[in-house]
C-alpha cells in the first residue's frame, strides 16, 4: 500500500494526465530544458502539483538559474518529499509531492540564494495558481 494520501490505479492516472505528464509525473521522466511553460514565468502566486493540486512552491522563492527548468530555493514545508536517487550513475535527491507521490524533479545544493538550494522542477509537473 502506498504511503501517499492520494492513491489511484495507474490506469486512472493515465486517463487524468496527458502522455507526457504521465511520463514525467508517474514514470520519473524529464522534460527537455528551456521548453517548459514555467521556466521564465515570474507572476505572483503559488505553484501546485499538476496531479493533485497540492501547493508546492511560492512564487517569491522562484529564480532564474539558467538551467532550463523552473528553479526555486525553497518548497512549502511538508509538501515535498526527498528521495535518494542513484539513477544514471549519479547521486541526486529526487523531489516528489507528499500528497500523491508524483515526480517533480530534483533538488541540488548549488543555489545562489541564502538557502543554498536549487529545486529544479519540470514545468509539466506543476500548475500555477495566481493569487
Amino acid at each position: 500500500m502506498s504511503k501517499y494520501p492520494v492513491q489511484k490505479p495507474e490506469e486512472e492516472w493515465k486517463e487524468k494526465l496527458t502522455d507526457e505528464q504521465y511520463r514525467v509525473l508517474r514514470q520519473k521522466g524529464t522534460e527537455r530544458p528551456f521548453t517548459g511553460e514555467y521556466n521564465m514565468h515570474f507572476e505572483e502566486g503559488v505553484y501546485t502539483c499538476m496531479a493533485c493540486d497540492t501547493p508546492l512552491f511560492k512564487s517569491v522563492t522562484k529564480f532564474d538559474s539558467g538551467c532550463g527548468w523552473p528553479s526555486f530555493d525553497e518548497s512549502i514545508e511538508g509538501n515535498v518529499e526527498y528521495i535518494r536517487d542513484t539513477s544514471h550513475g549519479m547521486i541526486r535527491t529526487e523531489i516528489v509531492c507528499t500528497n500523491c507521490g508524483s515526480h517533480l524533479g530534483h533538488v541540488f545544493n548549488d543555489g545562489p540564494t541564502t538557502t543554498g538550494q536549487r529545486y529544479c522542477v519540470n514545468s509539466i509537473s506543476i500548475n500555477f495558481d495566481k493569487k
